[in-house]
């Protein structure tokens, strides 16, 4: 029997989100979610998608492990279990692969190594992703286990980009440079959205903005990357749901000295009570936008810093660029806030950018485009997939091997 499933797992602190692809049919077998993993209110939920069956339950969940058993469980439920030949391997999202990393990788100790010591400059991810690693590779020890990391895609990145301007010797010291992340989702709809304007990759130059909770940007020149907004960690660039993004320095050497914070408060400031939620109390988009309607002022500045980060990014990338064929909106902002994307283009119409109002106000699962037939540019809706592109890329280095 050959074996063409693979299956995804994304291991957060206290959550696994997985799904069961089958890459032969280009389909998906079943879905999952488990939340609050360590609680006594921990929450399973699992889909099986062809009979569109959803199985809910709450109850303790002590650890990843008895995570990963649980969905071991469910997925055997539906036929679908971890010891089926059609397996071909377990792919796993890992935030931070450094430099080492520039593609994926199957996991042997080595990899599982480099990945525990770039614990430092990934402390909330890392870790996380190595439990999950480890707890899959204990359940199937003989599936090759494939780590797709966040920052590969941003490997591509010229020096003039990714180094930061202090002392070389330091940065090399402490591993200090911009590296990225949200590589998969950029990769995928970098591809899609030249796939949407019927050219091949290397022939487009493209800006993603990916805006959830978490939020980046990327210029990709013919499919590599060649800048992005995140840096050594996720918390440089935009304005997000509740991380500050692009910040002085010298703002945290002030609430050293003058507001007596300690380095966990001030990082715990600026990464968990920032951005959206620090500027107005709400980190959903939904909920400013109904505030704003209200008239609330304070929902509305918040809007506008937000608006504000993301113009100049589109900016700033157009001259990194050149020529841009087209700017692609995805994730839950991007691809849902009609209000976002029209604010983020408008006044822009010199680069070439619009954005049709009819178009915009249309909400679709499909990609599609949003800006007028006369626009120099290509303004885009393209919904991310950032597991099937890990099964992709972990499907395309293993094939069939485990058949």
């Amino acid at each position: 029997m050959t074996a063409t499933r693979v299956l995804v797992l994304n291991s957060g602190s206290s959550s696994v989100k997985y799904q069961l692809l089958d890459m032969a049919a280009g389909t998906r077998l079943a879905v999952g979610l488990v939340e609050r993993i360590g609680e006594e209110t921990s929450r399973f939920q699992h889909t099986h998608v062809a009979t569109d069956a959803v199985r809910e339950w709450t109850g303790p969940i002590l650890d990843h492990e008895a995570a990963l058993k649980a969905v071991a469980e469910e997925l055997t439920r539906d036929g679908l279990g971890l010891d089926s030949p059609e397996l071909a391997a377990i792919g796993h999202r890992v935030v931070h692969g450094g430099k080492t990393f520039t593609a994926p990788t199957v996991i042997d100790d080595a990899v599982l190594a480099e990945i525990e010591r770039l614990i430092p400059v990934a402390p909330l991810h890392n870790p996380a992703n190595l439990v999950g690693i480890r707890t899959a590779m204990a359940l199937r020890p003989d599936l090759p286990q494939v780590a797709v990391f966040d920052t590969a895609f941003h490997t591509t990145m010229p020096e003039s980009a990714a180094r930061y301007a202090i002392d070389v010797a330091t940065a090399d010291a402490y591993r200090i440079r911009r590296y990225g992340f949200h590589g998969t989702s950029h990769a995928y709809v970098s591809r899609a959205t030249a796939k949407l304007l019927g050219k091949a990759p290397e022939d487009v130059n493209v800006i993603v903005l990916h805006l959830g909770n978490g939020a980046s940007a990327s210029a990709v020149r013919g499919g590599r990357c060649v800048d992005t907004s995140m840096g050594l960690t996720p918390l440089e660039g935009l304005v997000m749901g509740t991380r500050s993004g692009d910040l002085d320095p010298a703002v945290i050497f002030h609430l050293m000295r003058v507001g007596e914070m300690s380095t966990d408060e001030i990082d715990t400031l600026l990464n968990k009570k920032s951005g959206l939620i620090g500027l107005c109390g709400d980190n959903d988009m939904r909920e400013i936008r109904r505030r704003i309607d209200e008239g609330d002022e304070q929902a509305e500045l918040a809007f506008d810093i937000y608006i504000h980060r993301l113009k100049k990014y589109i900016g700033a990338y157009c001259a990194v660029l050149g020529r841009v064929d087209a700017v692609a909106f995805t994730a839950g902002v991007g691809e849902n806030a009609s209000a976002v994307r029209e604010a983020a283009v408008t006044g822009l119409e010199l680069l070439g950018l619009g954005v049709d109002g009819a178009l915009n106000a249309v909400r679709s699962d499909e990609p599609r485009l949003i800006s007028p037939a006369s626009a120099r540019v290509a303004v885009a809706v393209v919904p991310t997939d950032e597991e099937l592109e890990i099964a992709t890329q972990t499907y395309a280095l293993v094939g069939n091997s485990n058949a």
